[in-house]
């Protein structure tokens, strides 16, 4: 066991922010100590908020290694095409992350990027990592600067939704009628838990090394999440399940405790269930359809959300948003930089596409907007149109490359029927 040299202190509670109806467009996060008092004086309810709507925005775009600067200029045709046929103004501005950062200023994620994304409405962020990087020490890995911009930018917030859509069905490796109408949301607390928890390291304790890691959570982190998952269930289908290991972990036990407080006195229309983090994983692949909304801690998030993804047959096909309590949101897809097929033009540009989408909808106040995104993916797939990762063998569909996958959409956005609520153009009005 570790000597006493070593034992885990707990920390001062993370950083906590007002959740406001409007996001400032340039701020840091700054301690309070006065975190109770000024909880009481907000509404106890959660809001997803985002900035006022208006005619113009600020978006970060940070294209990051591997295909994301593909996908990321196939999504900046769609936007465009977007943006132009809503009457609404998106002003793009590339900064630097992970490893085309480190390449350039030797830092995963420098200082004048951070700055750049507190200062946008949003950021829209495509992936990260390589080979090439794997050997850097800890500070200059790519991954060290996806965590340090989700720290620095009080992202404590994860939802990555997992929707098998019917032109992919087969795409799944399981069966059809085991996931046909999986439509589930995952909520997982990003920025606490054992990837944040300190002290960490490693030691050398009687002559042998011994690695360690903490988790912890302290209750104003369990509550913040809490409240998002029940403002995600409450505007979904009323049913959250909060995923633990209660049963061997006091930090699972108190995030329980916790999560039921919260729901029970302020979201009393939500419908709230608790399962093991080991159920759950087997949960969701023999019967997913029992899940709408899943709220857990990082690490039960990281692994939980990623199994989830598959149902879809995909990564290429997922998006999600990390968000805080005010300041810019981050929505990138869920894949990986897939340095394999780097500036081969085969990548899978859908998946940050529909991140836009929710960037419209959660950061962007544009729900009608985002609505348009999505039904534009799903009819470029009903146009039989794919891209290698999800071509079937003998499905009669094309394959299609990133850029033309992009074109394509845009293509559709600028001709489909605009959901109600959607701006038009003077041209579309003329029509």
């Amino acid at each position: 066991m570790l000597s006493s040299t070593h034992a885990f202190v707990l920390q001062p509670p993370a950083t906590t922010f007002s959740i406001t109806s409007s996001r400032p467009k340039s701020s840091s996060p700054t301690t309070t100590t006065a975190t109770h008092q000024s909880r009481q004086a907000q509404q106890r309810r959660s809001s997803l908020s985002a900035v006022s709507r208006k005619d113009s925005y600020d978006v970060t775009l940070l294209p990051g290694d591997g295909i994301g600067p593909e996908i990321t200029e196939a999504t900046k045709v769609v936007l465009e095409a977007l943006s132009k046929r809503c009457g609404f103004e998106l002003k793009l501005t590339e900064a630097l992350i992970g490893g085309a950062a480190i390449d350039a200023v030797n830092d995963p994620f420098p200082p004048e990027s951070l700055s750049q994304c507190l200062a946008s409405d949003s950021v829209l962020l495509a992936c990260i990592g390589g080979y090439q990087w794997d050997t850097n020490p800890r500070e200059l890995r790519p991954e060290t600067g996806l965590l340090r911009m989700r720290k620095q930018m009080g992202l404590f917030a994860n939802l990555r939704p997992a929707k098998v859509l019917p032109q992919l069905i087969d795409a799944s490796t399981l069966k059809p009628e085991v996931v046909k109408d999986v439509d589930l949301m995952v909520v997982r607390e990003l920025t606490g838990d054992v990837y944040f928890g300190t002290p960490k390291g490693i030691t050398v304790v009687d002559g042998q090394r011994v690695g360690f890691n903490n988790m912890i959570y302290s209750e104003s982190e369990i509550d913040r999440i809490a409240r998002v998952a029940g403002d995600v269930a409450s505007k979904r289908n009323g049913k959250l399940c909060s995923v633990d290991k209660a049963n061997v972990l006091d930090v699972s036990q108190l995030w329980r405790d916790v999560v039921t407080k919260v729901i029970a006195s302020d979201f009393p229309d939500v419908q709230l269930s608790h399962m093991y983090v080991d159920n759950a994983a087997m949960q969701l692949i023999r019967w997913p359809k029992q899940f709408d909304t899943i709220v857990c801690g990082n690490i039960f998030g990281d692994i939980l959300s990623d199994e989830a993804s598959m149902l879809v047959g995909s990564l290429g096909m997922l998006p999600s948003a990390s968000i805080g309590e005010s300041g810019p949101g981050v929505f990138e897809p869920c894949h990986g930089s897939a340095p394999d097929i780097a500036g081969q033009d085969k990548a899978n540009p859908l998946a940050m596409i529909l991140s836009a989408a929710m960037m419209l909808q959660y950061d962007l106040d544009r729900p009608d907007e985002a609505r348009l995104l999505e039904q534009a993916v799903e009819a470029v797939l009903d146009q039989g149109y794919r891209t290698a990762d999800i071509k079937q063998e003998g499905d009669g569909c094309k394959l299609i490359g990133c850029k033309q996958m992009g074109e394509a959409v845009a293509k559709i956005v600028a001709e489909i029927e605009l959901p109600t609520g959607a701006s038009a153009t003077t041209a579309d009005v003329n029509a």
